[in-house]
C-alpha cells in the first residue's frame, strides 16, 4: 500500500516538472518587454542639465510603433509606398506610378493602325478581318492566313534577285525605325521580338509594293512574274487580296513602306512615291460605276509626288499614315468644302406656317427618308460626277452623283468609319475628320425602306449588284449603328438645313400633293381639266342667275 502511493506521488512529481520545463521555455521563445527606455542622447535634453550635464529622453518607444515614422516623421508624396502601407495598398501605387509613365509618354499620339472596338465590330467581325492575306504584325501568324506566306517570300526572292541586294540590306534599313513602327499599332505588338517584327515589315512591305508596282507596270513585264501566277497577275485572288489590304487592321506604315520602296531604288529617303501607286492600285475599290477619270487620277498622282502640291488637292498634300489612310484622302479629292447654312428668306406668312418646331439643334438626323421628301416636294436627281460625296440642293431637287453597291461596299465603309472614329483626324491636314461618316449616315436618314432604294435606283442614283432593293436599304440603315457622331459637325450640315427648310413650308406639299394626286397620268389631268371647267359654268351660271334676279331685264 505504501509503495503504491508512492508512486503515485512520484508521477505527479514528474509532471510537475515537465510542465515546469515547457512553461521555461516559452518564456524564453517570448518577445522581449513592450516598453523599454531608450538609450541615452546627449542631444535630446529638456534645457535643464542634471548629472553629468545631461538628462535622459523622457519619451519611451514600444514595439508596436515603427522607428522610421519617429526618427522620420516627413510625409512621403501620395504616389510613393510608405513602409506602413499593407501590400494591396503599395501594388495601388504601383499602377499609378505606372499610369503616370504612361501619361508622360503618350503613346496613343502616333497611333495611326487601330484594332476596330468592340462596339463596332459586334455582328460584322468578318468585315474588319483579313481573309486572304495578313499585312502587319497584328494578324501576323494566324492559321489561316498561312497558305498567303510562301507567296510573300517569293515576291522578296524576286526583289532581292532584281536588284541585286543582300536581305540584311532591308533589314538593316527598318531596324533603326522598329520604335517608330511599333508606336503606330494599338494591338499590344510588345509580345512580339525585334527579330520578328522588323522581318513581318520586311516580308508584308515587300509584298505590297511588288502588287503596286506590278498593277501599274505589269506583273510579266520587268518584274518577272508568270503570266499563269497565281497570285502575281491582274486576275485570280488579286481581288481578294486587294480588299484585305484597305482594312483598318492590316496596315503598314506608309514611312516603312516608302524606305523599303527608297532602299531598292537606291534613294532611302524619298517620299510620296508610295502614295501615288497606292492611288492606283485602289482605284477599282471607288464606290462609283466609273473608274477615275485619266485626267484625276494624273493630277492625283503628281499631287502625290510632289513636293508642293495645289490648293485644290488638299487632302493629299500632307504625309500620309497608311494605304487607307491614301485611299480615304483620295476619295476626298478636290478639295472637298461644307456647304454653308441657307440665308435667312422672307417667304409670306401665309405660305410660311411650319409643321413643327425643332428645339434642340442637335438633331439626330440629317433629313427626312426619300418617302417624306417627295411628299413635300423635294426630288433627287443623279448628279454627273464621280464624287460620290458632292450631294448638292437647289430649287427644291437634291442632286446626289451615282454609287455602285456590291459586295465589297460594307467592308468598304466599315473600315474607313471605323479609322475615322478611332484617329483624331483633327490634328492632320485633312479637312474635315468624319465626310464618309456623314456621308454614310446621311444615305441612311435618306433610305428607310426598299421602296426608297428603288426611287434612288430609277433615278439613275443608286446602281447595285445585290439580290434587292431591301438588301440595299438593310446595308445603309446597318452601317452607323454605333458611331458616336457630331451631326453639326459635318460638311452636309448646311445641305441639311436647306433640306429641311425647304421641307417644313406647306405651299411645297400643296404643290407637291396637287402633282401626285392629279397629274400622275393624262386621265388624271383630263379629269381635273374638266372638273375645274364644270366648276367655271356653275360659277358663272350662279352669277348670271342672281344678277338676273336683282336686275330683271326691262
Amino acid at each position: 500500500m505504501v509503495a503504491v502511493f508512492n508512486k503515485d506521488v512520484l508521477s505527479w512529481y514528474l509532471i510537475t516538472l515537465k510542465l515546469k520545463e515547457t512553461v521555461d521555455a516559452n518564456l524564453k521563445k517570448s518577445p522581449s518587454p513592450q516598453w523599454q527606455p531608450l538609450p541615452r542622447n546627449p542631444l535630446l535634453t529638456n534645457g535643464t542639465p542634471g548629472a553629468g550635464g545631461e538628462t535622459p529622453a523622457p519619451a519611451l518607444l514600444t514595439t508596436r510603433q515603427d522607428p522610421a515614422s519617429v526618427a522620420f516623421p516627413a510625409q512621403s508624396p501620395a504616389h510613393s509606398p510608405k513602409p506602413q502601407d499593407p501590400e494591396w495598398v503599395i501594388t495601388i501605387r504601383g499602377k499609378l506610378a505606372q499610369a503616370r509613365a504612361e501619361e508622360a509618354a503618350c503613346p496613343w499620339a502616333r497611333l495611326s493602325v487601330y484594332r476596330v472596338p468592340k462596339s463596332l465590330r459586334d455582328g460584322d467581325d468578318r468585315a474588319y478581318s483579313p481573309q486572304a492575306v495578313s499585312i502587319g504584325p497584328l494578324h501576323h501568324g494566324k492559321r489561316r492566313l498561312r497558305d498567303m506566306e510562301r507567296h510573300k517570300w517569293r515576291a522578296l526572292h524576286h526583289v532581292l534577285k532584281r536588284t541585286g541586294h543582300d536581305v540584311t540590306a532591308y533589314l538593316d534599313a527598318l531596324r533603326p525605325m522598329e520604335d517608330r513602327a511599333r508606336a503606330c499599332y494599338d494591338g499590344r505588338v510588345a509580345w512580339m521580338p525585334a527579330d520578328e517584327f522588323v522581318q513581318c515589315l520586311v516580308l508584308d512591305g515587300t509584298f505590297v509594293l511588288e502588287l503596286f508596282r506590278g498593277a501599274l507596270e505589269g506583273f510579266a513585264g520587268d518584274l518577272g512574274y508568270s503570266r499563269h501566277d497565281p497570285v502575281f497577275a491582274m486576275r485570280g485572288a488579286m481581288h481578294a487580296v486587294r480588299s484585305d489590304m484597305i482594312l483598318l487592321e492590316n496596315q503598314i506604315p506608309l514611312f516603312v513602306l516608302d524606305r523599303l520602296l527608297g532602299t531598292q531604288q537606291g534613294r532611302p529617303e524619298q517620299t510620296g512615291a508610295v502614295a501615288a501607286l497606292a492611288v492606283r492600285f485602289f482605284d477599282p475599290l471607288m464606290p462609283t460605276d466609273t473608274p477615275m477619270h485619266r485626267k484625276d487620277r494624273s493630277m492625283l498622282e503628281s499631287s502625290v509626288a510632289a513636293s508642293s502640291a495645289t490648293a485644290s488637292f488638299d487632302p493629299l498634300s500632307e504625309p500620309m499614315l497608311h494605304c487607307l489612310d491614301v485611299f480615304r484622302r483620295s476619295l476626298l479629292r478636290a478639295g472637298l468644302q461644307p456647304t454653308p447654312p441657307p440665308a435667312a428668306r422672307l417667304w409670306p406668312r401665309m405660305w410660311s406656317v411650319p409643321r413643327r418646331v425643332v428645339a434642340d439643334k442637335r438633331r439626330q438626323q440629317f433629313v427626312h427618308c426619300v418617302s417624306e421628301l417627295r411628299e413635300a416636294g423635294i426630288r433627287c436627281r443623279r448628279r454627273n460626277t464621280d464624287r460620290f460625296w458632292d450631294i448638292r440642293f437647289d430649287k427644291g431637287v437634291l442632286h446626289i452623283p451615282r454609287i455602285l453597291i456590291h459586295d465589297g461596299t460594307k467592308p468598304l465603309f466599315l473600315n474607313l468609319i471605323a479609322f475615322e472614329q478611332c484617329h483624331h483626324m483633327d490634328v492632320d491636314a485633312t479637312p474635315g475628320g468624319n465626310n464618309i461618316t456623314s456621308y454614310a449616315i446621311f444615305m441612311d436618314n435618306l433610305i428607310n425602306s426598299a421602296e426608297d432604294v428603288k426611287y434612288l435606283h430609277d433615278r439613275g442614283i443608286i446602281e447595285h449588284w445585290l439580290g434587292s432593293d431591301a438588301e440595299v436599304a438593310e446595308l445603309f440603315n446597318r452601317l452607323c449603328l454605333e458611331v458616336v457622331f457630331d451631326i453639326n459637325d459635318s460638311y452636309l450640315s448646311g445641305l441639311s438645313d436647306q433640306v429641311n427648310r425647304y421641307y417644313d413650308y406647306k405651299w411645297s406639299t400643296w404643290v407637291a400633293s396637287l402633282q401626285h394626286n392629279y397629274f400622275t397620268n393624262p386621265w388624271a389631268i383630263v379629269s381635273l381639266v374638266a372638273g375645274v371647267f364644270l366648276l367655271l359654268l356653275t360659277t358663272m351660271q350662279t352669277f348670271y342667275s342672281a344678277y338676273s334676279y336683282y336686275r330683271p331685264a326691262a
